[in-house]
């Protein structure tokens, strides 16, 4: 049984090292990319027009930024097994992975954040502009 364990042990360690390129490459993407045009969202423009091209310009990193998040999750359930291994051996390959799961599901959730974020302020820009032009109607529908 100990050797069975063993080798089931040193398989998801050479499974981990297939993986590991995606991992890298998706941490490498968060990181050089994906955070700074996040930061580069934080401040919305206060026209609804302005708004508007920066909610279309998060739609199309939105759409690249969830197939990083959907690749790295994918290569995250592979090593799903890891959990029923606690060896010394293998502890070094699991703080690795919870790295990687941790970064990605910070990373996941502030685009989750921001695209409601976003999608709330058109919203209520929309709402408010709606509100000016009948104010505005109302004004001159009064004047007349």
């Amino acid at each position: 049984m100990l050797s069975n364990k063993r080798i089931q042990e040193l398989e998801l360690v050479m499974e981990f090292e297939k993986v590991e390129e995606c991992f890298k490459e998706v941490s490498s993407w968060i990181e050089n990319v994906g955070r700074k045009r996040l930061k580069g969202m934080i401040n919305l423009d206060d026209s609804l027009e302005m708004l508007l091209q920066a909610q279309k310009q998060f739609r199309e990193f939105d759409l690249i930024a969830s197939e990083y998040c959907r690749r790295g999750q994918e290569a995250l359930k592979k090593m799903d097994r890891w959990e029923d291994f606690s060896s010394a051996d293998v502890h070094s390959y699991r703080v690795k992975l919870q790295t990687y799961k941790d970064q990605l599901e910070e990373f996941c959730t502030q685009l989750d954040e921001n695209r409601h974020r976003i999608c709330e302020t058109v919203r209520l820009y929309e709402f408010f502009d709606k509100v000016r032009q009948g104010i505005c109607c109302t004004e001159e529908g009064v004047k007349s």
